[in-house]
């Protein structure tokens, strides 16, 4: 089921050629310095096709809720995301949004000093100067009114937003919005979703939070339950 993407015309940059790229499920906007479109809709036509062909006869890779035993057959992007939901204790396919605009991050660098990639709410971006990213948890009232505002640095953020109510990807928890901020969108996206099952009442905000905090690399962590909100890390947070 589609659902209507209301923060992309609120944050699209105006310093930047901005465009959608779609194939199957996967719906990307992509922000960079020059239209790099079609090379863009090459590489997640070959990211798809490595997954979709790995998943060909092996069920559990696609089904499990909990971490699979790593290939060392398998492409990268697959041993990544293997690699990457053992260390916080899901299944695979929960880093499978973040693990793609990572790798086409990683694909359009040498082309593009600043880029954007935004997978169903999950993004790889490289900024030399500051940003938002509005976040987005249906019918809490911080819903569209606070954002991150994320500083310009020389290495890639991830940042990624898992949900118990926006949305189709599954979450075995009730939170709005639990957004993780971190070096890698693949390990972000994956993280959020392990907090995120944990978030089932307001109550469990901080034990959330402490498990979010245990793994390096981590950066921020922002999670959202009606009226209740609980921050951590180095993250700014803006009305809007």
């Amino acid at each position: 089921m589609y659902e209507e993407r209301f923060y992309r015309g609120i944050t699209k940059p105006d310093d930047l050629h901005c465009y959608e790229v779609k194939f199957k499920e996967t719906d990307l906007l992509c922000c960079t310095q020059s239209d790099l479109k079609s090379f863009i809709e090459d590489r997640l036509f070959f990211y798809r096709h490595q997954i979709e062909e790995y998943i060909r006869g092996r069920t559990p890779f696609e089904d499990s809720l909990v971490p699979i035993n790593g290939d060392p057959f398998a492409p990268a992007i697959v041993k990544e995301m293997i690699e990457s939901s053992a260390r916080v204790g899901v299944g695979p396919m929960a880093t499978v949004a973040g693990a793609i605009a990572e790798f086409l991050g990683r694909d359009i660098s040498p082309l593009t000093d600043e880029y954007i990639i935004e997978n169903g709410g999950d993004i790889c971006l490289r900024t030399d100067r500051d940003r938002m990213v509005l976040i987005y948890a249906k019918d809490s009232p911080f819903s569209r009114r606070i954002a991150l505002k994320l500083k310009g640095r020389d290495k890639p953020y991830g940042v990624c937003t898992s949900s118990g109510t926006v949305g189709h990807s599954l979450s075995l928890g009730c939170a709005d919005a639990v957004c993780v901020v971190a070096d890698s969108a693949l390990f972000a996206d994956g993280l959020a979703t392990c907090i995120g099952n944990i978030v089932k009442q307001k109550d469990d905000i901080p034990m959330a939070i402490k498990k979010g905090t245990a793994f390096p690399g981590v950066t921020g962590i922002l999670i959202v339950l009606g009226d209740s909100l609980g921050i951590w890390g180095e993250l700014e947070i803006i009305r809007v």
